[in-house]
């Protein structure tokens, strides 16, 4: 085939408009039903983690506001408050037994004596366990410079997350994380971890402590305590008049 019939049969083809309609939607229409779902996919999970996020900032906020003991069942409804503002199941899953949702609550104060940041408390819902002291070496980069003796409220969720369509990305994790101040209190109590604290020396009479004696209680009305002598010190001893 010469040079000059190739030129021909190019121009022709760039030429002709005839066709049939039905070959080319078969053609394009699964084509383009691909590309939609790959880019709804797409969106579904940043969506979704732009909800963890903020179902987190606002779990994050609303812990940051109590002034009173927190008790198991405030951390119970927390979850399921979880799963509601991000549409998930709180309950683990009848064939895996493992929860497509999960909400760890930690909280933490920092010593300049070590320059470290030792746990509080950690409360944990679903698969993930409560945070302890020697985990923190993975936070200390995202955890901020604050006062010594202040504390920290961390928040992390987790999402099991599937997509609807097999576009190229596999089942993950959707991971969230926040701290935030306490905002009303020094601190964030925890009935759990009342026994690990006397409230020696904040003043309020409803502090953990055996009795309104021991806590330091500024109003104490279950002995009698003018002088402070009943009051315990951080090193265990009793105050006495000097």
């Amino acid at each position: 085939m010469t040079l000059s019939a190739i030129k021909t049969r190019l121009h022709r083809f760039r030429t002709e408009t005839d066709g049939y309609a039905t070959l080319e939607v078969a053609i394009m229409i699964p084509i383009l039903f691909v590309l939609f779902g790959a880019a709804w996919v797409y969106f579904d999970v940043f969506r979704q983690q732009t909800v963890n996020q903020k179902a987190n900032y606002a779990i994050g906020d609303m812990v940051s506001r109590e002034t009173e003991v927190l008790e198991d069942e405030y951390f119970d409804n927390t979850f399921k408050l979880l799963g509601v503002l991000t549409r998930n199941s709180v309950l683990p899953d009848e064939l895996t037994g493992l929860f497509p949702a999960d909400l760890r609550i930690t909280v933490v104060s920092y010593k300049e004596a070590n320059d470290k940041f030792d746990v509080e408390w950690s409360v944990a819902r679903g698969d993930y366990p409560a945070l302890e002291t020697q985990d923190l070496n993975n936070y200390t980069e995202r955890l901020p410079t604050i006062a010594n003796g202040a504390e920290l409220i961390l928040v992390e969720t987790w999402e099991d997350y599937t997509p609807v369509f097999r576009v190229g990305l596999a089942p993950l994790e959707i991971r969230t994380y926040s701290f935030t101040h306490p905002r009303y209190a020094p601190q964030v109590l925890y009935a759990g971890a009342m026994g690990e604290n006397n409230g020696w020396g904040n003043g309020d009479q409803d502090a953990p402590g055996s009795s309104l004696c021991t806590n330091n209680a500024e109003n104490a009305t279950d002995c009698t305590n003018e002088d402070g002598s009943n009051n315990v010190e951080p090193n265990g001893q009793s105050k006495s008049k000097g």
